[in-house]
């Protein structure tokens, strides 16, 4: 019996943390796809506007440069539990900058952040690994709260 329950112990000290980073990569993809609709929602706002401002909402719910998205859905996933906020951090006539931010639900330790020429990056908090093959850079110490 005691051989059983020290194999369950063993065999759950490699599951849980193999399965809760299954669950971190599921999220930061999820993410990553939002961010790819939210950046083709900020292209056909352009197409029709003019412009990439005026996509986003600010606290007050009044139409902003910078915010949550008004034309797409502010957080990943879209329905249930938020892994993700999705925020518009800048946007003017020409370029804008999208983020998603990790809510806390799901233990991850980056930002992604993505631009109007399509560049991806991932801020990782301090003492984090970038994903392999991506470009990263450190957020100060103020910005690591979760």
């Amino acid at each position: 019996m005691m051989i059983a329950v020290v194999i369950l112990g063993i065999l759950l000290s490699i599951a849980i943390p193999s399965y809760q980073q299954h669950v971190a990569t599921t999220a930061t993809h999820s993410a990553e796809a939002a961010l790819a609709g939210l950046a083709l929602a900020m292209e056909r706002h352009r197409a029709q506007t003019g412009t990439y401002a005026g996509a986003a909402l600010d606290e007050n719910g009044d139409v902003s440069a910078i915010g949550v998205p008004a034309i797409y859905a502010t957080q990943s996933p879209e329905n249930g539990t938020a892994d993700f906020t999705l925020t518009i951090a800048s946007a003017d006539a020409t370029s804008y900058s999208l983020s998603a931010t990790p809510t806390g639900t799901v233990k991850v330790d980056h930002w992604i952040s993505v631009d109007s020429l399509g560049k991806k990056t991932f801020e990782v908090f301090k003492d984090s690994t970038c994903p392999e093959g991506e470009t990263c850079s450190e957020l100060p110490p103020e910005d690591q709260e979760l």
